[in-house]
C-alpha cells in the first residue's frame, strides 16, 4: 500500500484515479472502443459486391449504348423475359440496342438483394428507367430478378426477368 500512495494519481485507499487520470482513462478507451466496434463493415461478401458492380455496369453500359460491354455481361445463352412476357436472347437485346430501336437516358437500380448459391448469384430489386422503344416512352418502375453465373471467362447474367410496377 505504501507504494500505491507514493504514485501519483493514486490514493492508497481503494486505489481512486484522480480526475486527470480519469478522464485520460476513459478518452482512450472511448476512442480503442470506436476504432474497433465503430468501423463499417464492408456490404456482402466479395461476390456480393462484384456481382452488385455487374448490375451497376451494365446500367452506366445501357445508358452508354456501350453493346460491347453488355456483350461480355451476357451469357450467349441468355434469356430476358419482359415485362410483357416477350422473350429475347442476347443476339436479339443487342441488335435492339445496336439498331436505336430502344433507347436508354437513365438506368438506376435500388434495393438490390443478392443470394449467392456457389456459382450462381440471384439479383432482385428495384430498375427505374427512362426509355424509348421504337419512339414511344415505355419508362417506368420494374421489380427485376437477374441470375448471374460464375464462367469460365467470368460472371455473366443468364437470365433476367422484369415487371413493371403499377403507379399508386
Amino acid at each position: 500500500m505504501k507504494l500505491m500512495s507514493t504514485l501519483p494519481g493514486f490514493r492508497a485507499a481503494g486505489y481512486h484515479l484522480s480526475a486527470l487520470t480519469l478522464a485520460i482513462v476513459v478518452v482512450l478507451g472511448t476512442a480503442t472502443m470506436l476504432s474497433v466496434f465503430g468501423q463499417e463493415k464492408p456490404k456482402g461478401s466479395p461476390v456480393e459486391q462484384a456481382v452488385i458492380k455487374l448490375e451497376n455496369d451494365w446500367n452506366d453500359a445501357l445508358v452508354k449504348h456501350d453493346l460491347v460491354a453488355l456483350g461480355r455481361m451476357f451469357s450467349d445463352d441468355l434469356v430476358f423475359t419482359d415485362a410483357d412476357g416477350t422473350m429475347s436472347t442476347k443476339a436479339q437485346l443487342l441488335d435492339m440496342l445496336k439498331s436505336g430501336e430502344d433507347v436508354y437516358t437513365s438506368a438506376l437500380t435500388s434495393n438490390m438483394k443478392v443470394h449467392v448459391y456457389g456459382n450462381t448469384a440471384i439479383v432482385t430489386g428495384i430498375f427505374t428507367t427512362k426509355e424509348q422503344m421504337k419512339g414511344k416512352d415505355i419508362s417506368g418502375t420494374f421489380a427485376y430478378t437477374d441470375t448471374w453465373v460464375k464462367l469460365p471467362g467470368g460472371w455473366q447474367c443468364v437470365a433476367t426477368h422484369d415487371s413493371r410496377i403499377a403507379q399508386k
